[in-house]
């Protein structure tokens, strides 16, 4: 059976699901290649409007597989290297992708696993889940996936848990940025469905565009080179043909054809 299970829907949401359970769904060098593979078929198929990143069973990941990191232990450098390379470009592929990605988050996410949470434009956890960056209780360091984590809860608190690899829960996660949205586990899968629903009624190649936009604004100066970009960027969706559906709809009360009935 596949560690990494990929199902796509008739409305174009991907579900990509890990599906290692009974190691709580720690990933090793395989189910990082097959994570890989998974995100560049979804960014690559036009069909899907927004991907799910989920688990099976009890937690969502517990990060590194154990048997994994004994491999590890007896690498040469240029070996980790390789390995590191590897895992970096899981996590660039995932938040490279061009869709919306959600996290679907229940019970543990660490190590790694923060970094697969924080590579997604959206987390909904339960209220009972849990986080960990706890590299550095085995004297090592959340390094390949720095970048992401520090970009969703800042300097400040990534300076706390990088260091003091502390658990916190959901709700702290949420405050610090992690987390978009935390719900009794109950409801976590309605409130999946509610951000896939508020993705799925908007201009498809508008929400492409909104997401590129983000990257390519964030953390800029804001001078003419940048103004000059934003406003070719409107100009050119102004007068794409999905513009001028999306306009003329609403100027005529009408639903746009990217609406089904």
């Amino acid at each position: 059976m596949s560690e990494v299970i990929t199902e796509i829907d008739d409305s174009g949401v991907a579900w990509v699901r890990l599906n290692n359970p009974d190691k709580h769904n720690a990933f090793d060098d395989h189910i990082i290649l097959q994570l890989t593979h998974a995100f560049a078929a979804v960014a690559a198929n036009a069909d899907v409007r927004i991907m799910v990143l989920c688990s099976e069973g009890k937690n969502f990941s517990a990060g590194a597989d154990l048997d994994w990191m004994r491999r590890m232990a007896t690498y040469s450098y240029d070996e980790n290297l390789q390995d590191a390379q590897a895992l970096a470009l899981m996590l660039k592929t995932l938040h490279q992708m061009p869709q919306p990605t959600v996290a679907r988050v229940q019970g543990a996410a660490f190590g790694g696993a923060v970094g697969l949470v924080s590579c997604c434009d959206m987390a909904v956890a339960t209220s009972a889940a849990s986080f960990c960056l706890s590299e550095v209780k085995i004297g090592l360091v959340p390094a390949t996936i720095s970048p992401y984590v520090i970009t969703a809860i800042g300097e400040r608190a990534a300076r706390r848990y990088f260091i003091t690899a502390e658990r916190f829960d959901a709700h702290k996660a949420m405050q610090i940025g992690l987390l978009t949205e935390v719900v009794d586990a109950e409801n976590l899968d309605d409130q999946i469905n509610l951000l896939i629903e508020a993705v799925l009624a908007n201009g498809p190649e508008a929400v492409v565009a909104a997401k590129q936009l983000v990257s390519d604004v964030s953390g800029q100066t804001i001078d003419q080179s940048l103004i000059d970009h934003t406003c070719e960027v409107i100009a050119t969706i102004r007068v794409s043909q999905q513009g001028q559906e999306g306009l003329n709809a609403f100027l005529e009360k009408r639903k746009p054809n990217w609406l089904k009935d």
